[in-house]
């Protein structure tokens, strides 16, 4: 599976990073003066030139996504709207004109379009614009869209936040039914607004690539960034070779989406972070590295005399010892000098090259 020109093979220490800007834009755009779209392409901007390999919005009109009566469930101290369906209405003023121009100016940053789609018109127009899909956990059992997304044909990210494995199972299954050859990657999500760190559950990503071995294994991160981004490592390092987490150019900005997302600073630290993590991987494969060299040399031991040894005298456990350096006779050849003798008179502490022994081997 491939996206933004990166391979997704659960494992991998380059991940695909996935910078959510969602709806952030409009708060952006109310903070800064500036209109909705010029908001929008700074953030994109932003994003990319801090290393995102792509940055993602989100498509939906608020009539076909919640009821009217439908409750808020994120922290309303951080977000006050208490119904969906009034803080989606705030956010959807883009339609399909607005996101085929982001859609051109992210490829003109070198960098492909994403947007989640949230009704099946969505799926429609954006599917010229995108290489893949990215379904959010909400819709894991929205089995109209799973199956308009899946006969796209192209690769799907699905969120599996909030949902049982059954249900993971259940939502897999339906998509392949349509075509075996879709390839999907399970993105590990905790549907929480924030996500408390003791929720986090990255091990889920390690229980994921057990249940699905033949998919590739992502996160969507909910968690207020620390300064380290180690929830963001720690998830690549059990597995995720996808990293998706909200993106804002001000987490100080009240809203559902700020507070618990990274900034282009934050960015910058992870992918520093990932370039240590690299770095200290190295390679997997078993070699002597030219650097251990000096050490092999001289923290090995060589067979060395234990007391001074007469010529012709015998060698015994009696008379050597195994000492630093290792730049005599190594120890796995003990066996063919006992009972070998001495060219010479050796002083204690010698130690024993070949050519001090009389009848050595090769």
């Amino acid at each position: 599976m491939q996206i933004a020109g990166k391979i997704l093979t659960s494992g991998s220490l380059d991940p695909l990073i996935i910078a959510e800007i969602g709806v952030n834009f409009y708060d952006i755009a109310a903070s800064r003066g500036i209109s909705l779209m010029d908001s929008a392409k700074l953030m994109l901007r932003e994003a990319i030139e801090a290393g995102a390999d792509m940055a993602k919005f989100q498509t939906y009109k608020a009539d076909k996504i919640a009821a009217k009566d439908s409750p808020a469930y994120w922290d309303t101290t951080k977000e006050t709207t208490q119904s969906q369906h009034e803080l989606f209405l705030k956010f959807d003023h883009f339609g399909q004109d607005e996101y085929e121009e982001l859609a051109a100016y992210s490829e003109s940053l070198g960098a492909p379009f994403l947007s989640t789609p949230f009704d099946l018109e969505a799926v429609d127009f954006l599917d010229r614009l995108m290489p893949a899909f990215k379904i959010a956990s909400a819709d894991i059992t929205n089995t109209p869209l799973l199956q308009k997304v899946a006969s796209k044909g192209k690769p799907i990210l699905l969120s599996v936040g909030a949902s049982t494995l059954d249900e993971v199972r259940s939502a897999v299954r339906f998509v392949k039914d349509g075509s075996e050859d879709i390839q999907i990657c399970l993105l590990h999500c905790i549907l929480n607004y924030p996500t408390v760190k003791e929720n986090a559950n990255l091990g889920m990503i390690q229980g994921l690539r057990d249940e699905f071995p033949d998919l590739p294994i992502g996160y969507s991160d909910h968690t207020e960034p620390s300064a380290d981004l180690l929830e963001l490592v720690v998830s690549v390092l059990l597995g995720a070779c996808v990293i998706e987490k909200h993106f804002t150019l001000d987490k100080t900005l009240p809203g559902n989406d700020h507070y618990h997302a990274m900034d282009p600073d934050d960015l910058r630290v992870f992918l520093k972070q990932m370039e240590n993590v690299r770095n200290l991987y190295g390679s997997r494969e078993k070699t002597l590295l030219e650097s251990e060299v000096p050490s092999l040399r001289f923290a090995r031991r060589s067979i060395v005399t234990s007391k001074p040894v007469a010529a012709g005298e015998s060698f015994s456990e009696e008379n050597l010892i195994m000492k630093r350096p290792g730049t005599g006779i190594p120890p796995t050849k003990l066996g063919r000098i006992i009972g070998t003798q001495s060219k010479s008179n050796l002083p204690e502490d010698t130690i024993l090259q070949w050519d001090d022994i009389d009848s050595s081997g090769d």
